[in-house]
């Protein structure tokens, strides 16, 4: 079943700008495939706002959505009647994510290392990896339903 999208003047995705040098967004997206959309093209304008080099702005885009896609897949799976919460925060020198699903959690530490000759052809296992590698920082809350991941970067000098 397909979630309507809501505009985007909505109470629920309010952008709120705590300063000129910061923008903040929390949504919820419905747990089905492509729902990152809803937040993906406002962050990816942000950061390039706030002056993110496009090396960065790749990188935040594939942590994102990875971290999306899995908890919509592994976290909430596909429930139509459960949500993923996505929180972000963009400055010229923070870029802070933080993805929470409705699901049962998971062990990060669990995950199978995807560069082990037997898991090199697995079709999925490479998100968390690629999460670790892309981001400054990434925590997990002790159920495993929610990851917040950080970016930073020194202040532009001038």
């Amino acid at each position: 079943m397909a979630h309507k999208i809501p505009p985007a003047e909505s109470s629920a995705e309010a952008s709120s700008p705590v300063d000129a040098s910061e923008w903040r967004r929390t949504i919820e997206l419905p747990s089905e495939r492509g729902a990152s959309r809803l937040i993906m093209e406002d962050l990816l304008e942000q950061l390039g706002v706030h002056g993110w080099s496009p090396s960065d702005i790749f990188a935040i885009h594939l942590a994102a959505e990875e971290a999306i896609v899995n908890a919509i897949m592994h976290g909430n799976k596909f429930d139509p009647a459960k949500v993923v919460q996505v929180a972000c925060v963009v400055s010229p020198t923070l870029a802070r994510i933080e993805v929470t699903d409705e699901g049962a959690g998971f062990s990060p530490a669990a995950v199978p290392d995807c560069r082990l000759d037997e898991r090199l052809e697995a079709p999925s296992g490479r998100g968390v990896m690629l999460m670790k590698t892309f981001m400054t920082r990434i925590e997990y809350n002790a159920r495993g339903n929610r990851v917040l991941m950080e970016k930073q970067r020194p202040p532009a000098e001038g």
